[in-house]
């Protein structure tokens, strides 16, 4: 089998953009973006997405599942880690010094301030309900119910 890899990549990207997607979340691109998401008042969580396969496997079904709960973040947005850098360059600088930059990853921001995270060694090696346990913890702690 001859299979071009950037062929194979990009369907893989597109697949892993149209979860979050169809999840509600709004792919954030560019600095731009990223600049204009982290500047809405309210609680938005931002899932920095891969296409590694605790990503595909675990961070995006947490992702697509935790928001089905009476406590959610206000706005869903998705920067994807290696394929925007720019975007989640920008992304992370919001995060803070103290950030450990991982793919995938969850973090919470209230009014633009990082209230909480949950990030890659929370993912990797969990079950998808420990991961959608965690998140709505911190729904239930930093967001109002819709």
């Amino acid at each position: 089998m001859n299979m071009d890899y950037d062929l194979f990549m990009q369907e893989i990207t597109k697949t892993a953009r149209a979860e979050m997607e169809a999840a509600g979340y709004e792919q954030l691109t560019t600095p731009e973006d990223v600049e204009a998401a982290i500047a809405r008042k309210g609680t938005t969580l931002v899932m920095v997405n891969s296409v590694c396969g605790c990503a595909g496997s675990i961070a995006r079904p947490a992702a697509a599942q935790a928001v089905h709960y009476d406590k959610r973040p206000d706005h869903l947005v998705t920067v994807f880690a290696g394929q925007d850098k720019e975007a989640t360059a920008a992304a992370r600088y919001h995060f803070g010094e103290d950030h450990l930059p991982s793919s995938p990853s969850f973090v919470l921001l209230k009014d633009g301030e990082v209230v909480a995270e949950v990030g890659r060694y929370e993912i990797e090696g969990h079950a998808v309900v420990s991961v959608i346990t965690n998140l709505q913890g911190n729904f239930e702690e930093y967001c109002e119910e819709i």
